[in-house]
């Protein structure tokens, strides 16, 4: 039995509704969105638009102009940090962090942003306070994630917006690991700019992502040129979301992103949140009996995502993850998880962990035949 426990990377098995989407769009509509006045190309159009409501009535966003699509959540990123952010500005981040914001964010510093990292504890935790005292008088920006993709830590990120608007910068959020598993409504918790992919929680395939944008908050494009609109002009459309999305949009993966969104919302996400913390407390107590395992990360009862870290005393990561794929067909994800900083934070640079993520369709029994087969890899 091919047990997958690697949703944080990729959530799979997908909803059946969300290939039906994708092979429709590719079979049946074939062609872009705004790129025609005749019906194909007019149901591309209404599969977009559909999808970007979709997206927005899940984030609590009023308008749907303001989500911009893009193939992942890394260009989400690097469209808020390039897009923001000018020589002189300062931004608040964390020590946690993946490298799909780390790293735009050190391209920003080779151009005079000045960047201060906030360190986390040993479980993966920022405090607001923290937050607050490294922050100064020009500081433009924090960006941080909501929920650690090496440690499960579910930063309190509403507290933190409170402290960033008291001093007039913007909140950026990395919602890789939270949207579409926990409740979000980005403008009451006071985000700006909120990064996803479409991949992962939100169950679209691969391609996809999301940069939902404020009201009043202004990027230059990272991208400019066809938009399928206001053609006659050189300078790119002032519009939202076209000045954001040039060229021809992914309209299958899109298509199926926003079946993925119609199965949260049918679901319903506290149902998805509910059933994934079950399997991570079932993850979590049978790790608790394993004596030569350690868990890096919060307890069941902090405030946490689907997300486990463990090591084992005398056996290497690299080790274990071969095991459970090679003797017993168990998918998990092992190393440094594109997150260097946070496993130099949580003590476990540079061999890394082993990350176990359940899903919405993970079955308790899944579970069980992992705990049996680490407990045969690493002993009782």
């Amino acid at each position: 039995m091919s047990v997958y426990l690697d949703n944080a990377a990729t959530s799979f098995p997908k909803p059946d509704a969300v290939y039906e989407a994708v092979d429709y769009a590719l079979r049946r509509v074939g062609v872009g969105p705004g790129r025609g006045g005749y019906r194909r190309s007019i149901e591309a159009t209404r599969i977009v638009f559909e999808t970007r409501e979709a997206v927005a009535t899940l984030l609590g966003v009023a308008d749907s102009s303001r989500v911009v699509f893009t193939h992942s959540a890394t260009e989400a990123l690097n469209l808020a940090v390039s897009g923001l952010l000018s020589p002189g500005d300062h931004v608040v981040t964390t020590t946690v962090e993946h490298n799909s914001l780390v790293r735009p964010l050190h391209a920003a510093s080779g151009r005079g942003v000045e960047v201060t990292s906030v360190a986390a504890d040993r479980r993966g935790f920022v405090t607001p306070d923290a937050v607050a005292a490294a922050m100064r008088p020009n500081t433009r920006l924090v960006a941080l994630s909501h929920c650690s993709n090496v440690t499960g830590a579910l930063q309190p990120v509403e507290e933190i917006g409170a402290e960033v608007k008291k001093r007039g910068a913007l909140l950026l959020v990395d919602a890789a690991q939270s949207a579409g598993m926990i409740p979000l409504d980005a403008p009451a918790i006071g985000i700006d700019l909120l990064a996803a992919p479409g991949h992962k929680g939100l169950f679209g395939p691969q391609g996809t992502g999301i940069l939902y944008v404020a009201d009043g908050v202004e990027l230059t494009p990272l991208m400019v040129g066809g938009t399928g609109v206001h053609s006659s002009d050189e300078e790119q459309p002032a519009a939202m979301p076209e000045r954001y999305e040039s060229g021809t949009l992914n309209t299958p993966g899109i298509a199926g992103l926003g079946a993925g969104v119609a199965f949260i919302e049918r679901t319903g996400i506290s149902a998805i949140r509910e059933r994934e913390t079950s399997l991570v407390r079932q993850i979590l107590e049978g790790l608790a009996g394993m004596r030569r395992v350690t868990v890096h990360g919060p307890a069941a009862d902090e405030p946490r995502g689907s997300v486990v870290s463990f090591s084992a005393t005398d056996t290497d990561p690299q080790t274990i993850g071969f095991r459970l794929d090679h003797d017993h067909d168990i998918s998990v994800r092992v190393g440094l998880h594109c997150a260097p900083s946070a496993h130099r934070t949580i003590g476990t640079y540079p061999t890394g962990t082993v990350r176990v993520s359940p899903g919405f369709f993970t079955t308790d029994n899944e579970v069980e035949l992992f705990l049996r087969a680490l407990r045969e890899i690493v002993g009782g």
